[in-house]
């Protein structure tokens, strides 16, 4: 996204990454390497028995950063790509970092498995219900590894949290409410780029348009590329309901919105999303990008609402409140090192997968589900009604 991703660097990388051995080489392949991109390249690279061994990127100013940026962290360069297909018959790379645009994901994760290769792929992971259907099916089929970056799955804050509510600290919870606030309004439309831009290819499976430098730098509000940011970040909110809870796919999910107020956009800034699950309790999620600017670690919050107390989890700390006492914390727990290490951790997990062969902290069923939250929510908005999900069909009703 064009709002700052806030960067935290563990100078040396955690003790597990340093464990590894030159006998547990992993060779990467980076396939998009804007912001987003090139930040997970990184952290990858904090692995010392990881090596980059090519990138690939349509946008050529992306494509130069990235390949200085892994050569400052590696003796040789990485070997430079223009079209994905080329990089993954590369037979030296064995696991590929896939941070394109969302239209782009199930393509390309499908033909990462076709070449054996593991994945790791940014969220969220596909655009519809279909799509994620038929990738779930692939990775049943696959021996690869598969994780989607959805780091609350890894991260320490949230581990602890879901063994709170799992012992009954809170009683029985039969409501989250979440938000999360930001404003994207007061920017101004990119009118031009940098660089050579290959439109046709970065365009690749959606309706073809002329070439919009906003579109491609704004992508995850239009809705040829995107979900909206009720998508972009809905998948991590849900993401961490699930984890919380012990929940799996939803039942049905209704939505509603403000018209979008950003010239140019096709999705609303403010969303707010209900979800109703077969666990007996509902997920309710309000975006809105139209509001005031906070810091990183205070814009997102969830309330489990249990009717023994209620947990406030955010980016870097929880709180318990008994019922009762709501004006005196009960319990309290810190972040070790932050939400930035989140990913460092994720990573981590990914590359000790890729070396054992276990499954993965958040494997593409799981990417799914809360994909899957957010692309009914969308459907409700467009249809005016309840969307309702049957899973043993596997198809929206």
């Amino acid at each position: 996204m064009r709002h700052t991703r806030r960067s935290f660097f563990i100078a040396s990388g955690a003790s597990f990454l340093c464990r590894a051995a030159p006998s547990d080489q992993v060779s990467l392949g980076v396939v998009g390497s804007g912001g987003r991109g090139t930040f997970v390249m990184t952290v990858f690279q904090k692995d010392p028995a990881l090596r980059v061994n090519a990138i690939c990127d349509v946008y050529e100013p992306n494509l130069e950063n990235a390949l200085s940026v892994a050569r400052k962290a590696q003796s040789s360069p990485a070997k430079a790509y223009r079209n994905y297909k080329d990089l993954l018959t590369d037979k030296s790379i064995q696991a590929v970092l896939i941070a394109t645009p969302e239209h782009w994901h199930h393509r390309m994760v499908l033909d990462a498995i076709a070449a054996g290769k593991d994945v790791y792929v940014e969220k969220p992971l596909c655009q519809t219900p279909e799509q994620g259907v038929e990738l779930v099916q692939a990775e049943q089929r696959t021996k690869q590894i598969i994780q989607v970056g959805m780091q609350r799955r890894s991260y320490d804050l949230y581990l602890e949290g879901r063994q709170i509510v799992s012992s009954g600290r809170l009683g029985t919870v039969r409501m989250v409410r979440s938000w999360w606030l930001n404003n994207y309004l007061g920017s101004q439309p990119l009118t031009r780029l940098a660089g050579p831009l290959d439109w046709e290819q970065w365009q690749g499976p959606v309706a073809k348009r002329a070439q919009d430098p906003d579109r491609f730098r704004n992508w995850r509000f239009y809705s040829d590329y995107g979900g909206g940011i009720v998508a972009d970040q809905g998948a991590h909110v849900f993401d961490g309901i699930h984890m919380l809870m012990g929940a799996g796919y939803p039942l049905a999910v209704t939505a509603a919105a403000g018209k979008p107020h950003r010239v140019g956009y096709d999705r609303p800034e403010s969303v707010v999303v209900t979800a109703e699950y077969p666990e007996d309790f509902i997920g309710v999620f309000s975006v809105n990008y139209a509001a005031m600017r906070y810091k990183s670690r205070n814009d997102q919050l969830n309330h489990l609402d249990g009717d023994k107390a209620r947990m406030d989890i955010g980016r870097e700390e929880l709180r318990v409140y008994d019922s009762g006492s709501e004006d005196n914390v009960a319990l309290e727990k810190k972040s070790a090192r932050g939400f930035g290490y989140a990913t460092d951790l994720h990573v981590a997990n990914f590359l000790e997968c890729v070396r054992t062969r276990k499954r993965p902290t958040a494997p593409m069923a799981l990417g799914f589900q809360s994909a899957l939250v957010v692309q009914l929510a969308n459907l409700s908005l467009k249809n005016g009604r309840r969307m309702k999900w049957n899973a043993a069909a596997r198809r929206v009703e």
